[in-house]
Formats: C-alpha cells, structure tokens, sequence
C-alpha cells in the first residue's frame, strides 16, 4: 500500500516543529515563570532542536515519500530520535519532537494492518515516553508524577494519531466497498441483460424455426407434386402454384408479425402500433386446414369440446402458444420425414386437469424430403413444454410411424 504523505506533508510538519521551537524560545526568553521552573532555552537548547526535527524530517522523506524503508521503521526511528534529542539538552522544547511521531504514527495506521501495526505504535510509545522521562530528570528530576505524565504523553500522542489514521481508514475502506460494490451490482447488471438477450435469442431462433418450417414443409411438397402436373396434370399445376403463394403470402404474414412483436418497444400501446394477437389453440384448426389445402392426408379429431371453441378452453395463453407451435412443429416434421404419409392431430379435453394434443402419422410409404435431419423442432418442442409446465412424448410407434404428445395442465381456477 501506498504511503499516503506527500513531500509537502513532511516539510509542513517540519515547519510546525520549527514554528513551536522558535516559540519556546521566545517565551522562554520573554516570561520565565511560564516555564514553572525548568531550564530556560538557550541557543544550544535550539541549535539541538533544529537537529532533531530536522533528522525526523530527513527520515520521514526518506521513509514514507521515497519509499526506502517502512512505515513502521520510519515511524520507530522518528521516535528513537525524541529521548536522545532530550539527552542532548533539549529540556522543555522536547514536545516539539513528538510532531513528525505524529505524521509517522498517522502513516502507519494507514499503511499497516492492525495484527502488526499495534506492536509497532506501542513500541513507539514506549520511546515517546522515555524521551519525556529523559527530559523530566535532567530539568526536575524524576517523581511518579513526572514518570507518569511522560507515559500519558506518549500514549496520547501514539493513541492520537492512531484515531485519526483508523478514521481514515474507515473511509476510505467504505468507499472502496460502495465501488466494489457498485462494480459488481453492474457485472450482475450486464450478466442478467447477457442471459435476457440470450433467453430472447433463443426465442426468437425458435420462433423462426416454427414459423418457416412449418410453411417451407407444405411448400416443399407442392413444389415435388408441381414437377409431375406440369405436362400431365396443368390445372392441377395451376392450383398447386395458387397454394405455394397462398402458403408464401402466410409464412411472410407470421413474420412480420413476429418482426413487429420484436421491435414493439412500447407493448403495443404507442400510437400508430399494430395490434399482434398470440396464436391459440384455434390455430390447431387452421393448421390441419392449411395442410390438406397443401394436399396432405391430414384428419382432426377434438374430444371433449367444441372445435370452433378451442382457444376458450381453460390453458394459459403461453401453454396455448406452446400447444400451437408443438403441433405446428409436428405437422412440419411429418411433411418433411414422411411426405405422403396420413397424419392424425387428436385433442382430448376430456381429462379435467390436462389438456392433451397428440400428432400421429403413419409409417412414410416415400423418401424423407432432402435436407430433412439434423434440426432442433423437437429440441425446440421440449423447450416450450418445460417452460410452461407440460409434458411432452415422442417417439416411433410400432407400426413405422411417429407420435408426438403434449400434455398441458389446466388452470386450476378455471375448471
């Protein structure tokens, strides 16, 4: 740790020793009686004086500016400096000494922890002390009140400075804990908005996969039929083209609808925002309408409700949401896995407590579409599932066919 004194420290300390010798000497000269009978300063008394302080200065710029030694030594050879100053014949002005002990007291409260820092301040009340006892028997000889006074001396003039520097410390401690404080309340700042941003990502990468999937599949298996009907089957050809635009124009719809959910900054409620509605379990019909409009042996079966009534029933909207994009996921993945294969979409609603969607389709009797493996729908299908409390079933059925079952809790309130 640093210091903590500038150059301009010590040299202010040692004009203050300077300042209270002179002063000394003064009185001493002027008013005798002040000195309540010790010996009067005389020039040697100064000359000795001006040494001492001028040594204590000496070590402190030495010390605690340039660095060469520790706080804790510079402070014990600024102290070992005061008994032998008093031993050299500086009588009263003795006190004058005890201003640098201050500064390098001071210092090493600020530069020295407390385990060493006490043994050190004692050690220098110690001689703080033995400087004033020193004094005391040259100029009045020494009684237990003198020993005394000399010891409350210099443990004041250690216990002083180490209340000022413990003060400072405190502060200063408080402020680099306010800023490490603060630094970290920002590194977990940035961490949530990395793991919000992440988490939208995530979102938006699945909410694109669905969307795209979803219409590309249908797309992709008018495209293979439009290849045969163009010489044998023209009209047919032209209605496969109307229904490749048709899925096109709605794949381009259910993306600007997300593009406008993401860049709504104000919730919708700005002047001129569009009004984006989540889809619902209405859309499960939709869906299987788009599919057989696609030319896919696609059948719907609803138990236990109303088909046109699917989005009344008691499921949360993001569950609706999740239950959607699962059999719209599913849907998509027959299409590409098992392009002429019949698929089945069943949603029972009987069961009171949860709400289950299951995609069937039988086994493939063509080749998968090109580039159909390797994605992340049913990654994605598990995901939405966990996020809203649902279970969620795949697998190959027994007869070469797939299976894909969500099971979404209702909402308790409602039932």
């Amino acid at each position: 740790m640093a210091s903590q004194l500038r150059p301009v420290t010590v040299v202010g300390a040692w004009a203050v020793a300077l300042v209270l010798l002179a002063g000394v000497g003064v009185v001493g000269a002027s008013s005798p009686r002040a000195l309540d009978g010790q010996s009067a300063p005389t020039l040697a008394t100064f000359v000795v004086g001006l040494v001492a302080i001028t040594a204590q200065a000496a070590v402190l710029l030495g010390g605690l500016v340039q660095r060469r030694t520790s706080a804790a030594v510079a402070l014990l050879a600024v102290c070992a400096i005061v008994p032998l100053a008093a031993a050299a014949g500086l009588g009263v002005a003795t006190g004058v000494t005890t201003v640098a002990a201050l500064v390098a007291a001071y210092a090493v409260v600020l530069t020295t922890a407390w385990g060493r820092a006490v043994p050190v301040l004692a050690g220098a009340g110690i001689l703080l002390a033995l400087g004033e006892v020193v004094r005391a028997s040259r100029d009045e000889g020494l009684t237990t009140g003198s020993v005394g006074l000399a010891v409350a001396q210099g443990v004041g003039t250690v216990a002083l400075a180490a209340v000022v520097g413990a003060v400072v410390v405190a502060r200063r401690d408080a402020v680099v804990a306010r800023a490490a404080q603060a630094r970290a309340q920002a590194g977990e700042q940035a961490a949530l908005t990395q793991a919000a941003v992440a988490r939208q990502r995530t979102a938006m990468a699945r909410e694109l996969h669905d969307i795209a999937a979803h219409h590309l599949s249908g797309i992709a298996v008018m495209t293979a039929a439009l290849d045969r009907q163009i010489d044998t089957d023209p009209a047919g050809a032209k209605v496969a083209v109307r229904q490749v635009r048709q899925q096109s124009t709605a794949m381009l719809k259910d993306l600007r609808q997300l593009v406008a959910l993401l860049r709504d900054d104000d919730g919708g409620t700005g002047e001129g925002a569009r009004e984006v509605e989540p889809e619902t379990l209405d859309g499960v019909v939709r869906l299987v309408r788009d599919a057989r409009a696609a030319g896919r042996d696609v059948a719907l079966t609803v138990l236990g409700a109303a088909t046109d009534r699917l989005a009344e029933l008691d499921v949360g909207p993001l569950a609706q949401l999740a239950a959607h994009r699962t059999v719209q996921e599913a849907l998509a993945n027959a299409a590409r896995h098992a392009p002429a294969a019949a698929c089945e979409v069943v949603v029972d609603a009987r069961d009171p407590a949860a709400l289950v969607l299951t995609v069937r389709n039988v086994a493939p009797s063509s080749a998968p579409l090109p580039g159909g493996g390797g994605g992340f729908g049913i990654l994605g299908m598990r995901e939405r599932a966990e996020l809203t409390g649902s279970d969620l079933v795949t697998g190959p059925t027994p007869d070469g066919g797939f299976v894909v079952t969500l099971t979404v809790p209702r909402e308790e309130e409602d039932r």
